[in-house]
């Protein structure tokens, strides 16, 4: 019988998360991060999603190119055919350059193959939240179909992308990215039907975590990267730590 990613005692993800595939060690959200990060013995990563202007989804952090890639505006504006010529590596370092951006299907495939799990971050363009997280669930629940072992893990800090999710593929199992521990903040999560809060790791506290559990939700930080920081979650029982530092902690 398969696992209930719903249910807290079946919880089937692993422990470390490596943060766009394999932190800083490679182009983040590219495919070569991800082969990083499982050469580094990481059986579960996080990447951010959102579209094409034609559609496509694929991996990009920021609303914008230039930081990532050589290219320039927005990449939601761009059609996947002008994305994917783009230099996704270069700015990393000369042994990545031309390192091409990534689909989602692309990544998912790679994770499949390998028997590994992933947390896609639904990352939408201004104004298109709803429509990203419901074509993540749907390109999710497609990638998936019929796959061995745990669905996807879909997340957002955006409630409307999440609510998007929820629409097209309810059974997907969804957490709910935090910043801080803002007013209804668990409320938020429960009534989004979440099983998990990921909330950035300076603002968990031991309560908010028993407040978290009691509710029947997991709890994960990002992005930790300093061991006093891992052995200050891992005290309170943090459920997963997305890090930047897979050359430092070794992966359960």
């Amino acid at each position: 019988m398969k696992s209930d990613p719903s249910t807290p005692s079946a919880w089937p993800y692993p422990h470390w998360i490596a943060h766009r595939g394999a932190g800083r060690l490679a182009p983040e959200n590219t495919l070569a991060a991800f082969r990083l990060g499982a050469q580094h013995g990481y059986r579960m990563a996080e990447c951010d999603a959102k579209l094409s202007a034609d559609g496509v989804l694929f991996l990009l952090h920021d609303d914008t190119l230039e930081r990532t890639t050589n290219g320039q505006g927005l990449g939601g504006a761009l059609p996947w055919a002008a994305l994917s010529q783009l230099d996704a590596g270069g700015w990393h370092s000369r042994a990545y350059a031309g390192e091409p951006p990534a689909t989602l299907e692309a990544v998912a495939r790679h994770c499949l193959a390998n028997g590994h799990h992933l947390n896609i971050e639904i990352k939408p363009s201004p104004g298109q939240a709803h429509a990203t997280g419901e074509a993540v669930g749907r390109e999710a629940t497609r990638l998936w179909a019929g796959a061995a072992g745990a669905p996807p893990l879909l997340s957002s800090f955006e409630p409307e992308a999440l609510a998007g999710a929820r629409a097209s593929a309810p059974q997907l199992p969804r957490g709910l990215l935090l910043e801080t521990l803002c007013d209804g903040w668990l409320d938020t999560a429960l009534g989004l039907g979440c099983v998990a809060v990921i909330c950035d790791h300076e603002h968990w506290t031991a309560e908010a975590m028993a407040r978290t559990r009691q509710a029947g939700l997991r709890t994960l930080a990002y992005t930790v990267n300093e061991p006093a920081d891992v052995a200050r979650l891992e005290a309170w029982g943090i459920d997963g730590i997305i890090t930047d530092r897979v050359d430092l902690f070794a992966p359960d």
